[in-house]
């Protein structure tokens, strides 16, 4: 079922994917902003775009918090992901499955905040990816440790009617699209 799922909004997202405006940069930087604002984040942790999804590295830049520090995932040996310090303009690097990543020698964190990619999602919060489990084992591992806040980003074309949940599965604290927040 997941699998149906995920190949329809992986054709879907290709067919209608669009770059982000300036009207679209600015809702999300600041319903980005407002989060963070309320729950006193000063650590977030980014994704770098890959096969069509929102852009949210071309957001960063505006999202405007005294003191706010940007991480990036990194894939470790074990197939386990972290969160590596990152700075604007600052070089990625590739890693084995192709996406960029920051240099696996900045320093490691657990962000406060993490805008999460999906594939999919549902009015319920509920994410789907692409299967591989990074972000469900990160989040809760982490959830575990400490509260950790977690913001799906998508396009509104994403939104599914129903994403089957397994026990594994972790649910989004808010989906943000260029239209809405959903908390």
């Amino acid at each position: 079922m997941k699998k149906k799922i995920r190949d329809k909004f992986l054709k879907l997202r290709e067919k209608k994917y669009f770059e982000l405006n300036q009207k679209n940069q600015t809702f999300f930087s600041k319903q980005i902003t407002k989060i963070c604002k309320e729950h006193k984040v000063n650590k977030i942790g980014f994704y770098y775009p890959i096969n069509y999804e929102v852009n949210i590295v071309s957001i960063a830049s505006k999202i405007k918090i005294k003191n706010l520090k940007s991480y990036l995932p990194v894939v470790e040996k074990n197939n386990k992901m972290s969160f590596r310090e990152w700075k604007l303009l600052e070089p990625f690097y590739v890693n084995r499955f192709g996406i960029l990543e920051p240099n696996k020698k900045n320093k490691k964190t657990k962000p406060q905040l993490i805008l999460t990619p999906l594939v999919a999602y549902d009015r319920d919060k509920n994410r789907l990816g692409y299967g591989r489990g990074f972000y469900d084992r990160f989040l809760n591992q982490m959830s575990k440790q400490k509260n950790i806040i977690s913001v799906g980003i998508a396009f509104s074309f994403q939104k599914a009617n129903k994403i089957p949940s397994e026990k594994h599965d972790k649910k989004l604290d808010y989906i943000l699209t260029e239209k809405e927040l959903i908390n």
